[in-house]
């Protein structure tokens, strides 16, 4: 056992010696191998050293010469400013020289006007002694003091300037007076002249022409039921005569008349006619022309550039359509006063779309749905106000015909635009032949008398132009022609306004030169 344990101590030695041995050999190859890399670390660090103090050799040099340019820069500027401040000392040094010498001028200057001020004073003197003297000599000859003969002097003034004044007063009303007629003439008729309007002329009778006789019999119907059916619903008399292909259509009313025409096309051109289809066809035929008059209404307001018109009152406009006044067209007539009173209030440099709408609207009361009481303008006023329409707009409207105060500017000039179109020549009450005949017969009047070589009749009747002859005819009878003729025309026609009656009388003298 004890040698067991002697082996295993010996082991145990041995095995220590072992690692001691082993542990001093790695001892010291750790120490070669740490001052070796203690060696490498120290030359690299000598190495960034040396790169470092580089840099900072090339940095601190950049730097010097960034700060050497700065400072080269900065001299640069002073230099620039001491030389502006010695230009500067050189200019004020000027000035004050220059300021120096006139000063100088200016003490003789002075010394000068003291000196012409004396002697003007002293020279005021000697004339205010020469003037009273010369107002006593003049006190002594008149026998009136400066106050009395200054006293006449006004009073003979004052008489005489409010004699001028007078005078120019006068003159100046009657060249007023003068100049406002011929500007409202010249304002008239340049808004009749940029006005085209169609003459039209509505009657009472429609001809509805047919495609052959037969369809007379089949409208007259058995016992003549379908014929009567029409007249009870549309409330037109239908005058079937010996007129060839065509039957008449007879009614105060012209949207009666419409309403029977369409619905006798509706019925003729589909074939069937019985009391029956005829009552759904007139039916049809009313609501139909109801929206055709909106859009009447539509148009008419978007040709003439009014907006935000109130639809009841459009619908009245499309209806005028089928209105007549005096045998003219209303719509054509309202249409014809809105672009003369737009002409017109421009002229005179009112607002024009206020006088174009107060035009369009101003027979309104025409056309109601219900018969008014009261006049055409004042119902017209009445419905304008109740669709809140501007005042001026409803005054004019209520007194174009003078039933109502007028209360602006727009309420004549749509009474005389609508005087305009009520009068122009083949307007109202005549057909364009009598229209034609009456120009003739003026021209044929003019021709009648001695003298006379051409006539014109010009300005749709308006003017009558007569060319007489200088040889048969002196100045004193081309008057007396120009007013025996105005007489002749005065009795023996009838006219709407007036007519201009001109007598040319001209004299030539033509010669040759060769």
């Amino acid at each position: 056992m004890s040698t067991v344990v002697v082996s295993i101590i010996a082991g145990i030695v041995g095995l220590g010696v072992g690692v001691l041995v082993s542990t001093t050999i790695f001892t010291k190859k750790l120490q070669r191998r740490s001052l070796k890399v203690l060696q490498e670390a120290e030359e690299k660090a000598e190495i960034i050293k040396k790169e470092k103090l580089l840099a900072a050799k090339e940095k601190f040099f950049q730097m010097k010469s960034e700060h050497e340019k700065q400072i080269q820069e900065r001299n640069n500027k002073i230099a620039q400013t001491e030389q502006k401040i010695k230009e500067q000392q050189r200019s004020v040094s000027q000035k004050i020289e220059e300021l120096q010498k006139k000063n100088n001028e200016y003490n003789i200057a002075k010394d000068n006007l003291t000196r012409q001020q004396e002697r003007l004073a002293a020279r005021q003197q000697e004339v205010e002694k020469t003037y009273r003297q010369n107002v006593e000599r003049l006190e002594q000859i008149a026998g009136l003091s400066a106050a009395q003969a200054k006293e006449q002097l006004m009073e003979t003034l004052v008489d005489e300037a409010r004699s001028e004044a007078a005078g120019k007063i006068m003159d100046i009303v009657e060249e007023a007076k003068l100049t406002a007629n011929q500007q409202a003439k010249k304002i008239i008729i340049q808004s009749i002249q940029r006005t085209a309007a169609e003459v039209a002329i509505e009657n009472t009778v429609t001809v509805f022409n047919l495609e052959n006789e037969e369809i007379k019999g089949r409208i007259i119907g058995r016992e003549g039921r379908n014929i009567r059916t029409i007249e009870n619903l549309t409330g037109v008399e239908i005058i079937i005569d010996d007129s060839p292909d065509a039957i008449l259509l007879s009614c105060f009313d012209p949207v009666r008349r419409e309403i029977a025409r369409l619905s006798l096309h509706k019925l003729v051109t589909d074939g069937r006619i019985h009391p029956a289809r005829i009552e759904e066809v007139v039916t049809k035929t009313r609501k139909q022309l109801e929206q055709e008059v909106a859009e009447i209404g539509k148009k008419t307001c978007i040709d003439l550039g009014i907006v935000n018109l109130h639809p009841e009152l459009i619908r009245m406009v499309g209806k005028m359509k089928y209105r007549s006044s005096y045998g003219q067209n209303l719509l054509q007539h309202s249409r014809e006063v809105a672009n003369l009173c737009a002409t017109m209030a421009s002229e005179l440099g009112l607002n024009a779309k206020i006088a174009k709408r107060a035009g369009l609207l101003h027979d309104i009361g025409k056309v109601p749905d219900n018969e008014p009481e009261l006049p055409h303008a004042l119902a017209g006023m009445k419905l304008a106000e109740k669709f809140k329409e501007k005042p001026e707009v409803c005054n004019a409207i209520g007194a174009h015909h003078d039933e109502a105060e007028m209360e602006s500017l727009y309420a004549p000039i749509v009474q005389v635009c609508d005087a305009i179109s009520g009068a122009r020549p083949g307007a109202r009450r005549e057909v364009v032949e009598a229209y034609i005949n009456r120009l003739n017969k003026l021209e044929e009047l003019a021709m009648s008398y001695n003298g006379v070589m051409k006539t014109y009749a010009i300005q749709a009747g308006r003017e009558l132009r007569v060319l007489v002859s200088a040889e048969k005819i002196s100045d004193a009878e081309a008057s007396q022609l120009s007013f025996d003729l105005s007489k002749q025309i005065q009795t023996e026609m009838v006219f709407p306004g007036m007519i201009k009656v001109t007598v040319i009388r001209e004299t030539r003298a033509v010669n040759f030169a060769k």
